[in-house]
């Protein structure tokens, strides 16, 4: 038997759902893995597409807790071989992390308009894994209730816990309600709703109690919606769907009623709504559109609601075009440092230089770093820019001290998810040191917030870096709120004040007066001060006047390539 080939606008269509689930084919008794959802690669930790179709095809049950692999093994070989439905309960983890978490995997078969049956089987986060729980029964709702009730609940099309339809055939359901909907001339609207701060309640209340709020946020919705026309989609992610008739009202009313669920000991609630279009996309497609809605007021802790839009979508096709494109961009040197010249405000010279990140695409123009760098962190690539970028600069360096040029420190920026991704000061350390660069000649910027997230760690990687010989800078100094906090607890060679400051000269006199304290602040504590947006000659002269460092801005100069940087002075102070 061949393997299946799907279209590739559909390929990717699914390859980018955030709904963790994958396609298979049994080929010569084999199970053929033909497309992996975007979810599935984050939900078990995969970063690289092309690594998560090899694993799955070569050695499926590499992270998956040794005690489990033989039972979810046997269950795959009779689902591919005797047909049915599949269901298993597993531990697995992730390459990054050690700890386990449960699995609730369901399959179906289904069958293309060849004939060729395919399966589909979806994946469900149930939470983590305590491995004294057990002892000590009290997470038996968890992983042993769902792994002794899996074979009762093989043919269930029910979650457990809430008693709403599972997220299969929730889908099930939609579909046909849609359907229904639209031979009536109607509109449907499906709804993503998801509990903000699930993880923290049940730390703080046990999962018995957790248990207890998802069941009673499950009668909140069938309230409201019916119990056939609502599902739960996993750990606490509920779906709905409705006539696209007083949405508003709906939700207002559920999110009322939320705020009373569990005898007042609950969370907010967010929602997300796609309302059906003439194109008919399935229920499965308009549940991530919805839950793309939903996730616009991540990290917001007050129940709320948002409509997926043209808008959302235009920002949704933006960024799947910036993650899919990133490593075409590398190699292509679409994206290249740009250099920005630093002056010192005493001699009137260019004592520095930052690079910067930018991208240049051949399709989309100038995509600016404003877009792509914050995109780019939540999908936890930005190391991949910021290792080109150091590449560059070393790169720059080298040729300029080969061809006699002169030559000054450059600063790099790091993120923090550059110190989650890799070890980037080693990286920083080979890539300097095998260029045979001085390490006096890079300077490492780090902003406030990266430094706010994780105190402990952060004082530990600033002291690597200052044992390698590498300056450490604090970028966009007081556009946090722990600035002087930070001061105190961390050792920095320069400290870089945010640009509001400066451009707020000429509006605002309390910003006048707040640098020059800054200035003074910098100076007792022996640290040298960088202001950087100067754009103005009397910027620049209120800068020197309260005794400023260090100056950068557009009054010297705009990022440039290296090819273009010029190390003299652009313009007179």
């Amino acid at each position: 038997m061949d393997r299946y080939r799907f279209e590739d606008k559909r390929l990717d269509l699914v390859e980018g759902s955030p709904i963790p689930f994958a396609v298979y084919q049994f080929i010569d008794r084999r199970v053929v893995t033909l497309m992996l959802s975007k979810g599935f690669c984050d939900l078990f930790g995969l970063d690289d597409p092309d690594e998560a179709y090899y694993l799955m095809d070569n050695d499926m049950y590499r992270d998956v807790h040794p005690d489990d692999v033989s039972r979810i093994a046997d269950e795959a070989v009779r689902f591919a071989t005797e047909g049915g439905s599949y269901e298993v309960v597993y531990r697995s983890r992730t390459p990054r992390h050690e700890d386990y978490f449960i699995v609730h995997a369901y399959g179906k078969h289904v069958y293309t308009a060849e004939g060729i049956r395919l399966a589909i089987v979806w994946y469900v986060d149930e939470g983590v894994y305590d491995e004294n729980a057990d002892a000590e029964g009290f997470l038996l709702s968890t992983y042993s209730k769902l792994l002794r009730q899996t074979g009762m609940l093989r043919e269930s099309s029910y979650d457990t816990l809430t008693g709403l339809p599972n997220m299969a055939y929730f889908f099930e359901l939609a579909d046909a309600h849609r359907k229904s909907v639209d031979e009536q001339g109607s509109r449907a609207a499906i709804i993503y709703m998801d509990l903000a701060g699930m993880k923290s309640f049940n730390r703080k209340y046990g999962f018995a109690e957790g248990d207890r709020l998802l069941r009673s946020i499950a009668k909140v919705l069938v309230n409201e919606f019916s119990n056939e026309s609502c599902g739960r989609l996993g750990h606490d992610h509920f779906g709905a769907f409705t006539e696209a008739v007083d949405l508003e009202g709906k939700l207002e009313r559920v999110i009322a009623a939320c705020a009373k669920a569990n005898g007042g000991n609950t969370l907010p609630v967010r929602f997300g709504v796609y309302v059906g279009e003439p194109e008919r996309v399935g229920a499965a497609i308009a549940c991530d559109r919805a839950k793309m809605a939903c996730d616009l007021n991540r990290g917001t802790f007050v129940s709320t609601y948002s409509f997926f839009d043209d808008s959302l979508r235009d920002r949704v096709e933006r960024r799947t075009y910036i993650i899919e494109s990133l490593d075409r961009a590398l190699a292509g040197g679409w994206i290249q440092a740009y250099f920005q010249p630093i002056v010192d405000s005493k001699t009137g010279e260019v004592c520095n230089c930052e690079a910067l990140a930018r991208w240049v695409d051949p399709v989309r123009g100038i995509i600016s770093p404003c877009e792509f760098i914050p995109i780019l962190e939540g999908a936890r690539l930005v190391h991949k820019i910021d290792l080109q970028i150091i590449d560059d600069v070393v790169a720059c360096v080298s040729a300029r001290r080969a061809a006699g040029e002169r030559v000054v420190p450059v600063s790099v920026n790091l993120s923090r998810v550059d110190f989650d991704a890799c070890d980037i000061i080693e990286e920083l350390r080979r890539r300097v040191d095998e260029a045979g660069v001085d390490r006096s000649l890079i300077k490492v910027e780090i902003t406030e917030s990266v430094v706010g997230c994780d105190y402990k760690y952060m004082r530990g990687q600033i002291d690597r870096l200052h044992e390698l010989g590498f300056n450490v800078w604090m970028d966009d100094f007081g556009s946090g709120y722990s600035s002087l906090d930070v001061l105190q607890n961390f050792d920095f060679d320069l400290i870089k004040f945010d640009m509001h400051f400066v451009r707020q000269l000429g509006s605002s006199k309390k910003s006048g007066v707040i640098l020059t304290e800054l200035m003074h602040l910098a100076r007792n504590l022996g640290i040298e001060s960088l202001c950087e947006g100067a754009e103005t000659k009397e910027h620049v002269d209120f800068l020197r006047d309260i005794g400023c460092d260090r100056i950068q801005g557009y009054y010297f100069g705009r990022p440039a390539p290296a090819k273009a940087l010029e190390l003299a002075v652009p313009r007179p102070a």
